[in-house]
């Protein structure tokens, strides 16, 4: 591995993200973008109400680099990223001109990156180089599917992880670094299977836009990434682990976002079945632990730290 040139990609991404945020920041505050906390959160979380949102924009800023490798495979890439975003960004502008957090109704959401993803999935399975049919890429083994399989497991990894990256946007930093270690994880693979290729690129850009971004995200947040952010972070997540042929990964480097979608459907499939008793103080999984007295901090803090756990346990099941 080329160590120097991993981290001037990485320092590329954070100062264009880095950038970008400060150059957005006050155009978000002049034109009025601002967060409305959800009705139903913890009341810790009232204060929030009124700070810019939608900075997810820097995301897409420091991802362009991407476009300069493996043209084919980082233009689907960069696409599915951008439009996701889109997504996200009229989901929230929605629910800013209502005046309370609520876009698009989920379905429609479900229903738009679901399409997103089928049309990337469609392009790069026409692309001489892509791992099509491969679930999992480990040293010396390869788990294949049938292309219908894999295709229709490709759009339930890219929705899903959009979906449940969105659902821990919840707290001051909390999606942004736990991205990272996923992200470090599908780079060193990458760079393993392939070397510098669009997918090492994009995850290594993206390892610096996250902590560019935290510049402004971190506590107490200055800047929120908004539905803009978290949409198109879950979609490069995806996108990446198909790209490197590690779709079945995702569910271990990706746990904590699972754990938190886990989370909304175990309390509401149990809220429903029981007459509205509740397992969870609250889902997502974050505002669980809130509500049982652990700092906002704290909570960002170790879900961190799990994510780090998670990915190297990933990282060793595919070597």
């Amino acid at each position: 591995m080329n160590y120097g040139f991993e981290l001037a990609v990485v320092a590329a991404g954070f100062l264009l993200a880095a950038i970008a945020g400060a150059v957005l920041l006050p155009m978000l505050r002049a034109l009025q973008f601002r967060q409305h906390a959800y009705e139903d959160a913890p009341q810790t979380h009232q204060k929030k109400t009124g700070t810019p949102t939608m900075g997810g924009i820097v995301f897409a800023v420091g991802l362009l680099p991407v476009l300069a490798f493996d043209r084919p495979f980082s233009i689907a890439l960069y696409l599915l990223v951008v439009a996701c975003g889109i997504i996200g960004f009229i989901d929230d502008f929605a629910g800013i001109r209502r005046g309370k957090n609520a876009g698009l109704r989920a379905r429609t959401k479900y229903l738009l990156t679901a399409l997103a993803a089928a049309v990337f999935l469609w392009w790069v399975s026409r692309t001489p180089g892509i791992p099509v049919g491969v679930l999992l890429h480990m040293s010396g083994y390869e788990l294949h599917a049938p292309y219908w399989l894999w295709f229709l497991l490709g759009i339930v990894a890219v929705t899903g992880t959009i979906h449940a990256v969105n659902l821990t946007d919840g707290l001051d930093g909390l999606v942004s670094g736990t991205m990272v270690p996923p992200l470090v994880v599908l780079a060193s693979l990458a760079w393993e299977w392939n070397g510098a290729s669009a997918a090492n690129i994009a995850a290594l850009l993206g390892v610096g836009a996250c902590f560019g971004f935290l510049m402004y995200n971190r506590h107490p947040a200055k800047m929120f990434m908004g539905d803009t952010g978290s949409l198109a972070l879950g979609a490069l997540l995806s996108a990446l682990a198909i790209l490197s042929g590690e779709m079945l990964l995702l569910i271990v480097i990706g746990g904590v976002f699972v754990a938190e979608a886990l989370s909304v459907i175990i309390q509401v499939t149990y809220f429903k079945r029981t007459g509205g008793k509740r397992i969870f103080r609250m889902s997502p999984l974050h505002h669980h632990f809130e509500l049982a007295g652990w700092p906002e901090t704290m909570v960002t803090a170790r879900f961190w730290l799990a994510s780090v756990a998670l990915s190297f346990i990933g990282l060793a099941i595919a070597r």
